[in-house]
């Protein structure tokens, strides 16, 4: 794989739990990258037990208008996992929505260079937590350049879909216009839907490419720290998203790189 966006329309429905979540599951080597401009909540929450010094995505956009972002990567990372150092690795966000504007013309080129990680060393894939598309300044190019783009969604009652709809409009209008195509888009739900799954996916035009349970004990973890109970139900369902993400990256990219595929988009 490579990059996984995850975007929410509107509240809090979990989106950087589920993106923490599989970071720790997952079984290839990973990236969380916090790009919510509203500002990352990890060195607050789940690793606030630590004392970690100030690293993270607004050092390394520093440090590439510079033209040093790649000598910076590795000493903006937190590592997760000591036993297997390289495997779960986190780039904090900004700590406050006002350094976002630093990162807005860095967008293009991070999310190029989160890109080639796929392809260096054991290869890295790389979760961006993208935070909600409400906010002023989404991080457009990272959206676009994401080989799969995941809106995450609590369907609890009709307040929390109706939001959906614009945002899927938007994502597939942008996804269209400066990205991979609306082919990179489908939802992963949080907890159990108001609807059915099929009466869900016609409602918003989206497949649903996996779903997490409702683990409030696990999520508390994720979100303010403490030690998980062992074999959460999140985590376990997060592993198992893995190989779904796989799939759907790899049918993707073999349908993009088809001849008939290219002669349909030089004709475009």
């Amino acid at each position: 794989m490579a990059i996984i966006a995850m975007v929410s329309a509107k509240g809090s429905p979990g989106v950087s739990t589920a993106a923490l979540a599989c970071t720790l599951s997952w079984s290839h080597p990973t990236l969380l990258a916090e790009c919510d401009p509203a500002g990352g909540d990890i060195l607050a929450g789940y690793l606030s037990g630590l004392e970690i010094p100030a690293r993270g995505l607004l050092q390394l956009a520093v440090a590439d208008l510079r033209g040093r972002a790649r000598e910076e990567f590795p000493h903006q990372l937190v590592d997760l996992d000591a036993g297997d150092p390289g495997r779960r690795l986190v780039l904090p966000g900004v700590s406050d929505p006002v350094q976002a504007g630093t990162l807005r013309p860095t967008w293009e080129r991070l999310a190029a260079f989160f890109s080639e990680l796929e392809h260096q060393g054991r290869g890295i894939d790389v979760i961006a937590d993208c935070g909600r598309l409400t906010t002023s300044a989404p991080p457009w190019p990272l959206v676009h350049r994401a080989d799969l783009v995941l809106l995450v969604l609590r369907p609890s009652s009709v307040r929390t879909i109706l939001p959906a709809l614009p945002a899927v409009a938007q994502l597939r209008r942008e996804l269209t216009e400066n990205g991979r195509g609306p082919g990179a888009l489908a939802l992963l739900t949080i907890g159990d839907p108001t609807y059915g799954d099929r009466e869900l996916e016609q409602r918003l035009g989206l497949s649903i490419l996996a779903k997490l349970p409702d683990d409030p004990r696990s999520a508390q973890v994720l979100s303010d720290g403490g030690r998980l109970r062992r074999n959460p139900d999140l985590l376990r369902a997060a592993a198992s998203m893995e190989p779904l993400a796989r799939r759907a990256i790899t049918e993707r990219r073999t349908r993009l790189s088809s001849p008939a595929t290219r002669t349909e988009a030089s004709r475009a």
